[in-house]
């Protein structure tokens, strides 16, 4: 099958189209038919080799977590799923190799959720990670209730943008930072209020949701209560460091949202298979609105 792969660490450049063999079916999993994948920046971060202390790496290593397409085959002990099925998936594994820059994926089933059927296979493929993380965020950890004010960092990004949509469906007052051309776009998702990030000045606010890291989560703790990072760990009260997890049923939820029109993914581009290079070099710019996405087959 096709895949974009790389055989070593290090930047864009070692992104390159190849033939590699499809992955194995196992027993309590699905293989899907890839139609497009989701681009994030953990991605890029793995292509440089940051999450090699974390998860072992198997080469070549296919990237990318994030699935939308076809059921073609489903193991002997798979339960949810049919061949025909069209699905979205958060598809990380305990090992980095097999991923969804490829024509193919085999994932749990317990991770694979039925595809909103208001979306296309390109803007399903920018949902699973940033959803997830977004409401495994906001609703497991930071526990928003009604009324609160939560301050989300990059609220315009692919995190961000989820995370404003999830706030205010939680009846949250949701505060976004972002660069002045996004004000606009998350006053429309239902930002309260928009801070231009380079002025310095960040709100109080009951919760915060961190996705930048640095001295913008030194400051932000010292202005907000409960607050959660995705960037890096933080201990203490009211203090939460999160690394999201393949879920189904959390993501079936979230479709659910989507085909009730309470939650909408944005794309801002999409890229075949083979210009994968250019979508990480855009996404490490820092300045894509919503997601990026590779259109396979």
């Amino acid at each position: 099958m096709r895949a974009i792969v790389i055989d070593e660490f290090g930047g864009a450049d070692k992104l390159r189209l190849a033939e590699i063999p499809e992955p194995k079916l196992l027993p309590d999993a699905v293989r899907i038919r890839i139609r497009a994948a989701g681009v994030n920046p953990v991605d890029w971060k793995t292509r440089e080799g940051r999450q090699e202390p974390r998860f072992p790496h198997v080469f070549p290593v296919v990237l990318g977590w994030d699935a939308a397409g076809v059921v073609e085959e489903v193991g002997a002990a798979a339960r949810w799923f049919r061949p025909g099925d069209e699905v979205f998936a958060y598809c990380r594994k305990h090992f980095i190799g097999e991923g969804c820059y490829a024509e193919q994926v085999v994932a749990p089933d317990g991770f694979v959720a039925r595809k909103p059927a208001n979306l296309g296979f390109e803007e399903a493929g920018g949902v699973p990670l940033a959803a997830l993380t977004a409401y495994q965020c906001l609703v497991e950890r930071l526990q928003v209730r009604p009324g609160e004010s939560v301050l989300v960092h990059a609220a315009a990004g692919g995190v961000g943008h989820f995370a404003v949509q999830i706030a205010r469906e939680l009846g949250a007052r949701p505060i976004g930072t972002a660069s002045e051309e996004n004000h606009d776009f998350l006053r429309e998702l239902g930002c309260v209020e928009v801070v231009d990030y380079r002025d310095g000045e960040l709100p109080r606010a009951d919760c915060a949701l961190d996705t930048i890291g640095g001295e913008t989560l030194e400051r932000t703790l010292e202005l907000a209560g409960r607050t959660c990072s995705i960037v890096q760990p933080i201990t203490g009260t009211d203090r939460f460091y999160h690394y999201v997890r393949p879920d189904g049923g959390e993501l079936s939820l979230l479709g659910g949202w989507i085909e009730e029109g309470r939650l909408c993914p944005h794309v801002q581009q999409v890229f075949p298979l083979a210009e994968t290079r250019q979508a990480h070099e855009l996404l490490e710019d820092g300045h894509v609105r919503g997601k990026l996405v590779l259109t396979i087959g």
